[in-house]
């Protein structure tokens, strides 16, 4: 008598297990090899890359415990370069590159390797690796431009191209990326680490399938369809109903009206709808999310149903995911993208809102729903120039079982802290200050996690700030009655003794003397405090 469909022969069963922490750790390791080896800072200290590992049809096989902003991206990415280069026009050592919105990447600065992986003369996977690189021009140095009002001003944008051949890399291709670079060096550096990890992934992968010989593609199968059966499952038992949540941008970058994103969580039985359908149009400035960008936040949430599911695409297959054509989270060209950080973390945020509300008991707060990120650059006084990008942690939200971390990135940011040391070593800057901000977590039964304090002094010359955060408006509401976290600010000091506060999306000047000072925004508090009855004693 055969097996019921969703029951895994016992032969492939038994080879479940050792494949899912084989792939994990190969994706891991690619991770770490690709950090190790990269020049940028952001990369290098922050961890702002990725890696995971994909079935020939562009499902998701593993992915790297890692920065779930980017992981979630490199499906669409995949799905891009397959949609330009079938599998039967692809040769061993050929390498592919995108960093195109519209082709399945984010925004410019995060460009994909994608590299085919052979075994006995047949592609059996596909190998990925994203990386936020330093610089890909555009109209401010960093590429991240928060006075951005289309595409063309934020960089050279890609689709998919063949970036390298078994022969090496195609100078044409190399050519086109180091003209449009003010940091040629340090990108070609950085896709040479990517190409690094795509290679240690590419042997790793042959040789778990020669272990696992012809049985390989079945039990890949096996473990996309236990997650699956493992994400129904967590959804089957919580309760069914419908919730909504909307958040509010602090303005495009242009303009200063607020910016909604509005979501609504239908789960009947095993299945999910999560659609944006009354978010804002799409706008003028910088903060429009691809949706390869948005899938990053779906997928997060997915994974958190049944975290202890093997790490691929079984647990997209219960979701359906709605992004209206046009709007913030789903433009058409030329939007301006490079902020998408802030949408796609808020649109996170309203997921986590919305589920909070959910009987599950699973629900956190929202976090603060900020990754600030700063692109500093000017020139010393002997000339020489500089340049670095950094991402600055906020607040965690409380649950009803423990309160929100301090100073950590979180839900789909997942980056690292840079040290003290290696900003000081790279530029002409003093840290004069990284501190948890205290009491700025939203108050409750469980408060919110605090943000964080970071002050910087330019010690010579001229330079750039490109600052670009979020919640100097709104802030992280609580949930269950608990308290908002408190606002974001940002504001230069100047030598002489004036004062610029910084909006959410800023470009600014500053001179040598003149100090930054950023304080991120606290997570949301969870639960009402008790009110404090007075007894009067006779």
């Amino acid at each position: 008598m055969p097996l019921p469909r969703d029951v895994p022969d016992p032969a492939i069963a038994m080879r479940m297990e050792p494949l899912r922490l084989a792939l994990q750790g190969t994706a891991d390791r690619m991770q770490d090899g690709m950090m190790r080896a990269a020049v940028s800072s952001i990369a290098r200290e922050g961890g702002d890359c990725a890696a995971a590992l994909f079935l020939p049809d562009g499902r998701l096989l593993a992915q790297a415990r890692s920065l779930p902003l980017l992981l979630g991206s490199l499906i669409p990415a995949v799905a891009g370069v397959l949609a330009r280069f079938p599998l039967a026009d692809m040769s061993e050592g050929d390498a592919y590159l995108l960093n195109d919105p519209w082709s399945g990447g984010t925004h410019l600065p995060d460009l994909v390797l994608v590299h085919p992986v052979f075994h006995d003369g047949e592609v059996i996977a596909l190998v990925a690796a994203n990386l936020h690189h330093q610089d890909v021009g555009g109209m401010a140095p960093g590429s991240i431009p928060p006075d951005a009002h289309e595409v063309y001003q934020e960089g050279l944008r890609l689709p998919p191209v063949r970036w390298r051949s078994a022969e090496g890399v195609r100078p044409d291709i190399d050519a086109i990326l180091a003209a449009n670079s003010r940091t040629p060096d340090n990108l070609r550096g950085d896709l040479e680490a990517q190409w690094t990890a795509l290679t240690q992934g590419a042997r790793e992968l042959k040789q778990i399938a020669r272990r696992n010989g012809a049985r390989f593609a079945a039990v890949c199968d096996a473990l996309i369809a236990q997650t699956e059966r493992m994400t129904r499952a967590a959804l089957a038992a919580a309760p069914d109903g419908e919730w909504t949540w909307h958040d509010q941008l602090d303005g495009d970058g242009i303009d200063t009206a607020p910016v909604t994103i509005a979501v609504r969580l239908s789960k009947q039985g095993d299945a999910l709808v999560i659609d944006f359908e009354g978010s804002a149009p799409q706008v003028r400035g910088p903060l429009n999310a691809s949706p390869a960008a948005m899938l990053s936040a779906a997928l997060f949430f997915m994974r958190t149903l049944a975290p202890d599911a093997p790490n691929n695409a079984g647990c997209l297959v219960p979701l359906t995911l709605k992004l209206p054509p046009g709007s913030l989270v789903n433009p058409t060209l030329p939007a301006a993208v490079n902020a998408r950080t802030a949408t796609v973390k808020l649109a996170c945020n309203a997921i986590l809102g919305a589920w909070s509300q959910s009987a599950s008991g699973t629900g956190v707060a929202p976090h603060a729903g900020v990754a600030t990120v700063i692109a500093l650059s000017g020139t010393r006084t002997d000339g020489r120039n500089w340049m670095f990008t950094e991402i600055i942690a906020s607040g965690a939200g409380a649950s009803a079982h423990a309160p929100g971390r301090a100073g950590v990135s979180t839900d789909v940011g997942n980056a690292r802290n840079t040290p003290v040391e290696v900003i000081e070593a790279e530029a002409p800057l003093r840290v004069e200050c990284y501190e948890i901000r205290r009491g700025s977590g939203g108050v409750g039964m469980q408060c919110g996690g605090d943000g964080v304090r970071r002050i910087y002094r330019l010690l010579e010359g001229q330079g750039w700030i490109a600052y670009r955060g979020e919640r100097h408006v709104g802030r992280a509401r609580g949930a269950q009655g608990g308290g908002a976290g408190a606002n974001s600010v940002a504001r230069i000091l100047h030598a002489d003794g004036g004062v610029d506060f910084l909006p959410a999306r800023a470009r600014i000047a500053w001179s040598a003397g003149d100090t930054l000072i950023i304080e991120t925004a606290g997570g949301g508090g969870w639960g009402c405090l008790a009110p404090i009855v007075s007894v009067t004693h006779p």
